[in-house]
């Protein structure tokens, strides 16, 4: 993993992410993973108000994005009105055709590393409930089951069910 690089997005990198969130909604189709992720169904306009209310974090290698992840700062939709104790990752995603195992618990480092950096002791997330696949995946990162939110609103789309996890790094992420 030596040439991945991590840094924020910029405007010029929204059709890149569009592309990756399309490919991964695609990716997840064909592993059977329904009800999560549609292609189409997020433009630039949802990732460049991602980067303007929070922070768009991207993986890059041989100067191609091959990876993002979303870093908030309040997610009162999952999680109702919180004292500013936690930083929220949203939509980590990667280019399944072209990195290495273990790029997305890279970013997801990358995305703890910036809460701590930001003085907040924990990281949060909520994971579709039905995907048994994802919800192992965040727990095997060291994240904990904390709740559960029926009937999240989705943006463009029905609302869901999710699982809410999370992880103290007050010790700083690993």
């Amino acid at each position: 993993m030596d040439d991945l690089r991590f840094r924020l997005a910029h405007g010029a990198d929204l059709a890149a992410v569009v592309r990756l969130r399309d490919d991964a909604a695609r990716w997840m189709l064909a592993q059977g993973i329904t009800g999560q992720w549609r292609p189409g169904e997020l433009g630039g306009d949802h990732f460049r108000r991602a980067m303007q209310s929070g922070e768009l974090w991207l993986a890059e290698a041989a100067d191609r994005v091959v990876g993002a992840c979303e870093l908030w700062w309040e997610d009162e939709d999952a999680w109702g009105p919180q004292p500013p104790t936690a930083g929220y990752v949203h939509r980590l995603m990667v280019d399944h055709g072209s990195v290495p195992p273990g790029t997305g618990r890279e970013l997801l480092r990358v995305a703890e590393r910036r809460v701590v950096d930001a003085g907040r002791p924990l990281v949060r997330l909520d994971c579709l409930a039905g995907n048994a696949r994802l919800n192992a995946y965040y727990l095997n990162a060291g994240y904990q089951i904390v709740g559960r939110k029926e009937g999240k609103p989705q943006p463009g789309g029905t609302p869901k069910s999710f699982t809410l996890l999370e992880k103290s790094v007050r010790d700083g992420a690993e």
